[in-house]
């Protein structure tokens, strides 16, 4: 069943889902719905969405101030760089539902705060995940566990929602996040370019 899906690679967890050891979603069930409290529409979930992708990127980039090896750094200037190809997936989106065509930066101008992705913030997720920020195996599975936050999110968010628009746009939003993730893992799989 997987395998006709596009699943490459399929492995049986023994164990069951108590013995899994991956990236899993964290915090409370309410963890960053805050986000969509006054989301009414499909074009105000594709804003909060476009803030916590420039949240994310500018995550990765202060991220990558921090780090000492050129390796590192590369791989946050590589995960940033993603994120701008999500944004600008999500302004399409926007035009697709609005029949409105905007560039990024002009998308970018609507949004008053960016978010970090998954509703947790910067601190939190390194406290939470106690990356080694030299590593770059523990940076991709940071973004890993990050994309996984958001995935998590989006499908919460789409659950609550009471207006039809909005949730088909957060469950577009949430597959988006699963090819992010697919993305990432096949990167982290076969070692080739990221975007």
């Amino acid at each position: 069943m997987l395998a006709g899906k596009g699943f490459e690679k399929i492995y049986n967890l023994s164990g069951g889902i108590k013995a899994w050891d991956k990236e899993v979603a964290v915090g409370s069930e309410d963890t960053g719905l805050h986000l969509f409290d006054r989301v009414l529409s499909g074009e105000e979930a594709i804003t909060i969405g476009f803030g916590l992708e420039m949240g994310l990127r500018d995550f990765y980039l202060a991220m990558q101030k921090r780090v000492v090896r050129e390796a590192t750094k590369a791989l946050f200037s590589k995960l940033a760089d993603i994120e701008i190809l999500h944004q600008e997936q999500l302004v399409q989106l926007y035009g697709e539902i609005t029949g409105t065509q905007l560039s990024v930066a002009d998308f970018a101008e609507k949004i008053a705060e960016p978010a970090m992705e998954g509703g947790l913030t910067t601190e939190e997720y390194l406290q939470l995940y106690k990356t080694d920020l030299d590593s770059e195996s523990e940076v991709l599975s940071l973004a890993m566990a990050i994309e996984a936050q958001a995935l998590d999110l989006y499908l919460r968010a789409a659950e609550k929602s009471t207006e039809a628009g909005s949730e088909r746009v957060l469950r577009r939003i949430a597959a988006e996040e699963r090819s992010h993730i697919a993305r990432l893992s096949h990167y982290i799989d076969h070692q080739q370019d990221l975007i």
